[in-house]
């Protein structure tokens, strides 16, 4: 009886994760009114009927979609700069700055959502800037760049930018200069230039 218990639990939870992935996806894709709960389903391979279960509401998932692509990018920096194997600040720098890039290069619906979100003044924008930017923002000031406070707004939005752009908008650079932004060699020559951009 317990092992069938488990297995339900197990079940219930992989389908939860399943929607969420899937919300990170159409949100970032679409927006939040441009994305239906019924093509989350979808994508998710569920029924519609078990996001309701899940979640209360269509604002409820996109806060756990939020919840999920900004835990991840938190996650990856801090367990990249705990395996940094130097003392020098512009070093370790540097390798944030690429492990963001990397980070970019295998998410872009982390700037495709941030842009989607942050073009508006609205209670979901003052909620992800609350809940996540400001904390990473305050977390890692200028990722050792030796930036001054005035600064600071200016190093955020240009390494966004910099390092997110050509993955958001990777069928539009493969056209354009004929570059697989999203090869391997790609996203490493990315991630070197980038950090040697922002600290030379």
């Amino acid at each position: 009886m317990k092992t069938a218990t488990r297995k339900r639990a197990q079940q219930r939870e992989e389908t939860r994760d399943r929607i969420v992935d899937a919300a990170v996806s159409a949100f970032s894709e679409r927006g939040f009114r441009g994305a239906s709960t019924r093509e989350i389903a979808s994508r998710a391979g569920t029924n519609q009927g078990l996001i309701t279960y899940h979640f209360k509401s269509k604002d409820e998932l996109w806060r756990a979609a939020a919840d999920r692509i900004f835990g991840m990018l938190e996650s990856s920096l801090v367990r990249r700069l705990a395996s940094v194997d130097s003392a020098d600040p512009r070093e370790r720098a540097r390798e944030a700055i690429r492990e963001y890039v990397r980070f970019a290069s295998a998410h872009p619906e982390l700037f495709r959502l941030m842009v989607e979100e942050g073009k508006s003044d609205s209670e979901r924008m003052a909620w992800l800037v609350d809940t996540h930017l400001k904390p990473m923002y305050e977390r890692f000031p200028d990722f050792g760049a030796g930036v001054d406070d005035a600064q600071r707004p200016h190093l955020h939005y240009v390494l966004a930018g910099a390092g997110s752009v050509i993955f958001a908008v990777a069928p539009e650079c493969r056209r354009l200069t004929g570059l697989d932004p999203t090869s391997e060699a790609a996203i490493e020559a990315h991630a070197d230039f980038v950090a040697s951009l922002l600290v030379p």
